[in-house]
C-alpha cells in the first residue's frame, strides 16, 4: 500500500494543476446535478417488516388519505367565554375556511361541528388534512396554510400549527461554522501558521461539497432520509480535518529533516496516507455495516457517511498532496506566535508533556488502568436505563409553532391525544361488519390505557375499519407502549365472536416498532463491529491481544457515551448548559449510528498510537521504552485530531434539532471520552502491564496472514539503503510493498 500511495503522492505533487483542476471540475459537475436533478429528503422513518409499517401500508390503498400528510391547527383563548364565544367561534370558522380553501389542502373539519373543543373550553382543535404525501407538500403551502389562520390571530386568539406537516426534523441551524472556527484554532495552535493550519480546512470543505451535493443529487431519484445530509456532513467535515493533518504534520517533518518537499509529499502520502486509508476503510466498513439493522433509511445514512468519508480520503491523498505542491516549502508561512507555540519553540529538544504524562503512566500503570476503568464505569452507570424512542412535536424547540401546538394539545385535551393509535379491523369474515367494528370497539375501549375512542371510519366494499384510540399517556410513556402490547396480544380476545382480526398502526404504534427493531438490531451490530476491528487490527499489528485490548476499550468508550447522553438526553442532566428540547426516550438509532461512527475513529487513535510503539519495539526498544516513544510521537496529533472531532461534532449541539443535537452530543463525548481516557491512558498502562506478550502472534497465523506495510518500512528501506550503500534515486520501486 506504501509504495503505490509513495507513487501517488508524487503523481499528484508534479501533476498539482490537472488534480486541483479535476477536483473542482467535479464539485462544479455535482454541484449543476444537484440542482438540476436533486430532490427533497424526507422526513418518514419507515421501517419495512414490522406490523405499524405493514398495516400501515396495506390500509392505503382503502383510505388513501392515510398516506398523505396531515397537521394539526390549535386555536387558544384565556378571554371570557372561551373558544365557544360568538366573537371567537366566527373568526375561528373564518380561519378554518379559509385554511380549507388553500391549494393542496383535502379539507379540515370544522372543530365545533366535530366536538373538538377542550374540557376547559378555551382550545379548540383541526385536523388539515393535504392531498399529497408528506414528502411533497412544499414549503409554499405550509406557509399559506398558516397565513389563513390570521382572522384568529386578529381576534387575538393564539394559533399554532403542529402535527408531522410542521415536525420538521433534521436541520443544518449553522452551528457547525463554530466547530470549523474552533477547528481551526487548534490547527492553528498544532501546526504554527495559517498556511498550515488552512490547508485541511480547505480540501476537508472541498471533499464536504462534494458529498453533500452527491446525496442531493441521489435524492431525486431515491428516498433519502433527512438526517443523511447532516450526518454525512458531520462525519466527513470531522474526518476531513484530521485525514489533512495527519498527512500536513507528516510532510512538515520530512521537510524539517531536509527532504525536498516532493519527496516529502510522497512521503507523507505513504506513511500518514497509509494510515488514512486503513482509517477510512473501517469507517467506511463500520457505516456500511448498519445495514445489518436491516432499516432502510439507517442503510441510507450509513452509506452517505460511507460515501462522505471515502471522499475525504480520496481528497487526502491526491488533492492534498497537490495543494502540497503550491505550498512547498511556504508552508509555514504567515507564522502565529501564539504564547503556546513560543513555549514550545523554547521547550525543543526538552522533554514534552505526551512524554511526562507516558512516563507517569509506565511507573503506574496498575493504578492508572484502575482509576481510568473507574471513571469509565461510572459514566456508563446511566446508560442501564436507556429508553429507546422517535421524536416528535414534544421534541422540538420550546417556542417552535410545532412544540407550541403539542403542548397546547397536551394541556387542553390530554397527553394520549398527542399519541393516538389506530386500530384496523378487517371484518371481511364477519357477518355484519359494523357490529363487528363496534364489538371490538366497546372491548378497546376497556383496555387499561385507554382514555377515549373517537368515532370508528368504515369502508363498505373492503369491510374494514379504522377504529382511533386515545390512551391516557403521552408518545413517550412507558403506559403507552404497554397499551400497544395489551392490543396485540389480547387481539383474540377482543375479536372473539365478531370474525374479525386487528393490528394496530399509527405514529406513536409505528415510533414504538421502530425502537424495538434497532434494539434487537445492537447486539449483531456489535458483533459485527467487534468482528471487524479484530480482524484489521491483528492485520496492521500481527498481534492477538493488542486487537482484544482495543476492541475493549472501544466497547467501554460506548457504553460510557450512552451513559452521558441518558443522563442528560433521558434524565435532564445539564438541561441549564445545553438546551435540551425535551426529556425523554434517546433517538432510537443513536446508540447503533453512535458504535457506526465511533469504531472507525477509535480504531483511527488506536492505529496511529500503537503503530508507534510497534515500531520502537521492532528496532530494539523495551516495552516500556516503546510505550513512551509512542506516545511521546502521537500524542500531539491525537489531541490536536481529538479536539478537532469534538469541536466538529459538538457544534450540532447547539442547535435545536430533536435528532441532529443528541448524535452531536454522542460522537462528542465518545470521542472525548475514546481518545483521552481509554486511548492517551487506559492503552498505554495495558500495553506496559503486558510487556512482550502484547506482541505475541502465533506462528501458524503468521505464515498466513498477509502483511499489511503500515509505516512504509519496506518502502523506507528501498528508498533509504543501509549506512554504507550507494543510494540509487532512480532505482525502480518494488511493485508491491
Amino acid at each position: 500500500m506504501a509504495t503505490y500511495l509513495y507513487r501517488l503522492g508524487r503523481l499528484c505533487f508534479r501533476r498539482r494543476r490537472t488534480v486541483l483542476a479535476v477536483w473542482l471540475a467535479l464539485l462544479i459537475a455535482i454541484g449543476g446535478a444537484a440542482a438540476a436533478f436533486g430532490g427533497k429528503t424526507t422526513e418518514e422513518f419507515k421501517v419495512p417488516g414490522t406490523e405499524a409499517q405493514a398495516t400501515l401500508d396495506r390500509i392505503k390503498d382503502t383510505f388513501p388519505a392515510q398516506g398523505h400528510g396531515s397537521a394539526q391547527v390549535v386555536f387558544r383563548t384565556d378571554a371570557a367565554g372561551g373558544i365557544a364565544a360568538p366573537e371567537n367561534a366566527r373568526a375561528v370558522g373564518e380561519a378554518v375556511a379559509r385554511i380549507a380553501a388553500v391549494p393542496g389542502v383535502a379539507g379540515i373539519p370544522d372543530p365545533y361541528a366535530t366536538g373538538a373543543l377542550s374540557p376547559d373550553g378555551k382550545v379548540a382543535l383541526g385536523l388539515v388534512s393535504f392531498d399529497s404525501k408528506l414528502g411533497d407538500i412544499t414549503d409554499g403551502q405550509r406557509e399559506a396554510v398558516r397565513a389563513a389562520a390570521d382572522p384568529a390571530r386578529a381576534a387575538g386568539i393564539t394559533v399554532a400549527f403542529g402535527g408531522d406537516a410542521y415536525n420538521r426534523m433534521a436541520q443544518v441551524e449553522g452551528g457547525e461554522v463554530v466547530g470549523l472556527i474552533v477547528a481551526g484554532l487548534v490547527l492553528v495552535v498544532t501546526l504554527g501558521s495559517l498556511v498550515a493550519a488552512g490547508l485541511p480546512l480547505v480540501t476537508a470543505l472541498v471533499g464536504v461539497g462534494v458529498a453533500m451535493a452527491g446525496v442531493f443529487t441521489v435524492a431525486g431519484s431515491f428516498e433519502v432520509i433527512s438526517t443523511a445530509p447532516v450526518l454525512a456532513l458531520m462525519v466527513g467535515l470531522a474526518v476531513g480535518i484530521d485525514y489533512a493533518l495527519f498527512i500536513v504534520s507528516r510532510y512538515r517533518r520530512h521537510l524539517a529533516e531536509g527532504l525536498e518537499p516532493e519527496e516529502a509529499a510522497a512521503r507523507a502520502n505513504a506513511t500518514a496516507g497509509s494510515a488514512v486509508v486503513f482509517a477510512g476503510l473501517t469507517v467506511v466498513a463500520a457505516l456500511a455495516g448498519l445495514a445489518v439493522a436491516g432499516v432502510p433509511f439507517l442503510t441510507v445514512m450509513g452509506l452517505a457517511s460511507s460515501a462522505a468519508v471515502v471522499i475525504a480520503v480520496l481528497v487526502a491523498v491526491t488533492l492534498l498532496p497537490a495543494v502540497l505542491g503550491f505550498a512547498g516549502r511556504a508552508i509555514d508561512r504567515l507564522p502565529v506566535r501564539l504564547p503556546v507555540r513560543r513555549r514550545a519553540s523554547r521547550t525543543a529538544g526538552r522533554v514534552t508533556l505526551g512524554e511526562r504524562w507516558a512516563g507517569f503512566v509506565v511507573r503506574r500503570p496498575l493504578a492508572v488502568l484502575l482509576a481510568g476503568l473507574t471513571a469509565l464505569v461510572a459514566l456508563a452507570v446511566p446508560a442501564a436505563s436507556l429508553t429507546l424512542g422517535l421524536p416528535g412535536g414534544g421534541s422540538q424547540a420550546a417556542g417552535t409553532d410545532a412544540r407550541t401546538a403539542y403542548d397546547l394539545v397536551d394541556r387542553g385535551f390530554g397527553p394520549g391525544f398527542n399519541a393516538p393509535l389506530v386500530v384496523v379491523v378487517d371484518a371481511k369474515g364477519a357477518e355484519r361488519p359494523e357490529q363487528a367494528v363496534q364489538g371490538v370497539a366497546e372491548r378497546l375501549a376497556g383496555l387499561p390505557g385507554v382514555r377515549t375512542l373517537l368515532p370508528p371510519q368504515l369502508d363498505g366494499p373492503s369491510r374494514t375499519a379504522l377504529v382511533p384510540v386515545i390512551p391516557k399517556t403521552g408518545p413517550d410513556h412507558a403506559d403507552t407502549r404497554q397499551l400497544v402490547t395489551d392490543i396485540r396480544d389480547r387481539r383474540d380476545a377482543l375479536t372473539a365472536g365478531t370474525g374479525a382480526r386487528i393490528d394496530v398502526t399509527g405514529t406513536t404504534a409505528a415510533n414504538i416498532d421502530v425502537s424495538a427493531k434497532l434494539s434487537d438490531a445492537l447486539p449483531p451490530f456489535v458483533a459485527v463491529i467487534a468482528g471487524i476491528a479484530l480482524v484489521l487490527l491483528a492485520l496492521a499489528f500481527r498481534s492477538i491481544l493488542v486487537p482484544l485490548k482495543a476492541v475493549a476499550g472501544f466497547l467501554l468508550s460506548i457504553t460510557a457515551s450512552l451513559g452521558a447522553v441518558v443522563a442528560v438526553y433521558q434524565w435532564g442532566w445539564l438541561d441549564g448548559l445545553i438546551d435540551v428540547p425535551k426529556v425523554g426516550p434517546v433517538v432510537s438509532f443513536v446508540p447503533i449510528l453512535l458504535i457506526g461512527v465511533l469504531f472507525g475513529l477509535a480504531m483511527d487513535y488506536e492505529l496511529f498510537l500503537v503503530s508507534g510503539m510497534k515500531e520502537h519495539h521492532v528496532h530494539g526498544a523495551t516495552p516500556r521504552e516503546a510505550v513512551v516513544a509512542g506516545v511521546r510521537n502521537g500524542a500531539r496529533v491525537v489531541t490536536a485530531a481529538a479536539l478537532i472531532m469534538v469541536a466538529v461534532f459538538g457544534s450540532f449541539v447547539f442547535g435545536h434539532d430533536p435528532i441532529v443535537q443528541p448524535i452531536g452530543f454522542a460522537l462528542a463525548v465518545g470521542v472525548l471520552v475514546d481518545a483521552f481516557l481509554v486511548r492517551m491512558a487506559l492503552v498505554p498502562a495495558a500495553m506496559t502491564l503486558l510487556g512482550r506478550a502484547a506482541w505475541w502472534f502465533p506462528k501458524s497465523l503468521d505464515r498466513v496472514v498477509p502483511r499489511v506495510d503500515m509505516e512504509g518500512e519496506q518502502l523506507m528501506a528501498r528508498l533509504e539503503p543501509p549506512a554504507g550503500a550507494a543510494a540509487d534515486p532512480g532505482a525502480k520501486l518494488p511493485e508491491r510493498v
